[in-house]
C-alpha cells in the first residue's frame, strides 16, 4: 500500500509534465503534403536535431510552422512568423524561434516558428530558391488559417534573426517572385508581409556579407547575378512592408552594415523604416536577457508594432 501512494505521488508530477508538454505549442502542421514538397530531391538524407546548450536543427525534410497562441482574452490579432538563424546550415531553433514564439505569447501575439529548409544540393533543385519558397507558403499557410488562429488577416508579420534575418528580408522583398506553383487554396493568398523585423540581419550578398551564409545559400562560385538579385538591399520598393531593425555595432559575424544599406535603401524608398543600434552586444543575442540594456530591444519592438495600427 504504500508503495502505491508513493507511486501515486509521483504520478501528478508526471501528469503536469505531460499536459505542460501538450500547451507547449497549439499545433505543429507540414508546410507542403507530403508528397508534393518543391524542388525536394528523394535522398536518404534525414533531419538532425542536437540540444546542447540550445536545440539545433540540421538538413530539415519536411518543413513544419510550430503554432504558439496567446490565450484568447490576451489576444490582439497580431501574429508573427519567426525565422531562426544559423547561417543557412542549421538552425537555433529555441534560441531564435520557440523562445521567441513564447516573448511574443506574453504580448499577445501569435508566435509562429517556421522550420524551414536549409540549401542542399543532395536534396534540392535550384536550391538558392528553397528557403523563400517554404518563407512564402508559411505566410499564405498562416494568412489562410487566420480566423482558426483567432488572428487578423492584415497583421502578420515577420521576425529573423542573423541568416533567418536574410530569408526575412527576402520575404519582404521578394514576395511576389514566382518560385513555386500553386497546389491549393492556401497559394491563393498574398505572401506580402504586413510588417517585418530584422535582427542582426544578414542583409547583402556583396562585400558586407556573412560568407557562410553567402555559401550555403549561393554556393561558391555565385555568379555577379545571383548574388545581386539575393542582396536586399538592392531589391526593396516602395511595396516593400514597414521595418524595424536592430544590430550591434560591434557584431564581427555579420557587419553592422548590412542593417545600415538595408535601412537606407527603405529610406530612398519612402517606406517607414526604424532602426536601434547598440554599441556591444556581439552577434547571435536573441533576447539578450542578460543584458539590461541590450534586451530592451523587446519593449521597442512591441512598442513599434503597436504604432502601426
Amino acid at each position: 500500500m504504500k508503495k502505491f501512494r508513493n507511486m501515486k505521488s509521483l504520478a501528478l508530477p508526471i501528469v503536469l509534465i505531460f499536459i505542460g508538454q501538450i500547451m507547449a505549442q497549439d499545433t505543429i502542421m507540414p508546410l507542403w503534403p507530403k508528397d508534393k514538397i518543391p524542388n525536394k530531391i528523394a535522398s536518404n538524407e534525414s533531419e538532425v536535431r542536437k540540444l546542447d546548450e540550445i536545440l539545433v536543427v540540421s538538413k530539415v525534410q519536411e518543413p513544419t510552422l510550430e503554432v504558439y497562441l496567446p490565450a484568447k482574452r490576451n489576444a490582439n490579432g497580431e501574429a508573427m512568423l519567426i525565422f531562426p538563424g544559423g547561417g543557412y546550415g542549421v538552425l537555433a531553433y529555441d534560441w531564435e524561434g520557440t523562445d521567441i514564439a513564447k516573448y511574443l505569447n506574453g504580448k499577445g501575439i501569435a508566435g509562429v516558428v517556421v522550420k524551414y529548409r536549409l540549401p542542399s544540393d543532395k536534396t534540392q533543385k535550384e536550391k538558392q530558391n528553397v528557403p523563400l519558397i517554404d518563407a512564402q507558403r508559411a505566410l499564405r499557410l498562416v494568412r489562410f488559417h487566420a480566423k482558426k488562429f483567432n488572428i487578423s488577416h492584415d497583421k502578420i508579420g515577420i521576425i529573423g534573426f542573423s541568416a533567418g534575418g536574410h530569408l526575412a528580408s527576402t520575404l519582404g522583398t521578394h514576395f511576389d517572385d514566382l518560385v513555386y506553383d500553386s497546389i491549393d487554396a492556401a497559394d491563393k493568398e498574398s505572401a506580402r508581409p504586413d510588417f517585418m523585423v530584422l535582427g542582426y540581419p544578414v542583409i547583402s550578398m556583396g562585400l558586407m556579407t556573412h560568407r557562410g551564409s553567402k555559401n550555403n545559400l549561393l554556393g561558391n562560385n555565385a555568379t555577379q547575378k545571383l548574388q545581386y538579385h539575393f542582396s536586399n538591399e538592392k531589391q526593396v520598393t516602395a511595396n516593400t512592408p514597414p521595418t524595424f531593425l536592430f544590430h550591434a555595432t560591434d557584431d564581427n559575424a555579420v557587419p553592422v552594415e548590412n542593417s545600415l544599406l538595408f535601412y537606407k535603401a527603405l529610406k530612398d524608398k519612402g517606406v517607414s523604416a526604424t532602426m536601434h543600434l547598440y554599441p556591444t552586444g556581439g552577434h547571435g543575442f536573441s533576447l539578450a536577457l542578460n543584458d539590461p540594456y541590450l534586451r530592451g530591444w523587446t519593449a521597442l519592438m512591441y512598442d513599434w508594432i503597436e504604432s502601426l495600427d
